[in-house]
């Protein structure tokens, strides 16, 4: 038996697979309810009008009596940017390494950066994939985002301290030669991380992390865990199979992202790029094609719908953060 080898989707052969918005409705479509309709505000099956010729993809349920599509309740809600533009976009998240910018976004679509921005924003926060579990041999690691010190102007230093003053925490976890599971967090203690791992990790695996005092009750707290550590403080980065450059190998591809590509990420929106980048890593991993990682994607935006007032809303969050190297 030939082993399918995974192939990248060329864009002329995106466009002739989509070659318009109706193919595009057809294959969402096939995408979300495997040939039945399902209405998103009731959850309904039965009694589903098909769309008139007036009103292609809008389908009405009699039991609700509402109209609906198949982007009702996702990222892509009342839209009004062509689903063949949406298509471009998420094929442009998944197959550059390092991200796309939304200025280049803008300027291949023929929109606005505003609108761009907004399109990257939503399908990101479709590659949030929830809550999952990693095993066999898992690395753990957190990495700091945020502008150094010596760098800013003196009246936005902080004059707290090196490090990590002003920066924002993202912990991780690799399983090896497999999946990401990584968020930012307010802290990185103890009480923060051996949480992470617990939710993060199968019973029964294998656990390296640095020397890090925060992981040191992490043998005694969780028993169903094997942990060993580095002791990168001491020069001890590789310790025969016990190191954590694979998880460092994420936060390399993350910082060089922000730095080559979107230049500048806010606290508040962290959490989406970092969904972005560890979907991009765990879905490449899989070792398939285009076609299918884009249905992947498309699985996850239901109930991901994002409002443009929720995105932009001032929670407090400084405006800005740079990567560390």
């Amino acid at each position: 038996m030939t082993q399918r080898v995974a192939e990248t989707l060329s864009v002329p052969q995106l466009y002739r697979a989509f070659p318009d918005d109706a193919s595009c409705r057809k294959w969402l479509e096939g995408v979300r309810w495997q040939g039945e309709p399902v209405c998103p505000h009731c959850g309904g099956l039965d009694d589903i009008k098909p769309p008139p010729p007036s009103k292609p993809g809008h389908w009405w349920c009699k039991p609700c009596r509402k109209h609906f599509t198949a982007t009702t309740g996702t990222c892509l809600h009342s839209t009004k940017i062509p689903l063949q533009d949406w298509l471009f976009a998420i094929y442009s998240v998944l197959t550059a390494r390092k991200g796309v910018s939304s200025l280049q976004l803008s300027k291949e679509l023929g929109i606005t950066q505003k609108s761009a921005w907004f399109m990257l924003q939503r399908i990101r926060e479709a590659c949030d994939k929830g809550d999952f579990r990693i095993g066999g041999i898992v690395e753990v690691d957190e990495t700091y985002i945020g502008g150094k010190e010596s760098n800013k102007h003196e009246s936005r230093k902080l004059r707290a301290g090196r490090g990590p003053v002003g920066k924002s925490a993202v912990v991780g976890a690799r399983e090896r030669g497999g999946r990401v599971k990584a968020k930012p967090v307010d802290r990185t203690d103890g009480a923060t991380l051996i949480p992470f791992v617990e939710g993060s990790v199968e019973p029964g695996s294998t656990v390296y992390t640095d020397d890090a005092a925060a992981y040191a009750a992490l043998p005694s707290v969780i028993n169903q865990f094997q942990h060993d550590t580095v002791a990168h403080g001491a020069g001890e980065y590789v310790r025969g199979d016990v190191h954590t450059n694979s998880i460092e190998a994420v936060w390399s591809v993350l910082k060089r992202s922000i730095t080559g590509t979107w230049h500048k990420v806010s606290p508040k929106h962290l959490a989406r790029y970092v969904n972005e980048t560890t979907f991009r890593l765990n879905e490449g991993n899989c070792e398939v094609d285009t076609i299918d990682r884009m249905m992947a994607l498309a699985f996850g935006i239901g109930g991901k719908r994002l409002r443009y007032e929720d995105l932009i809303a001032d929670n407090g969050l400084p405006s800005m953060a740079r990567p560390v190297s």
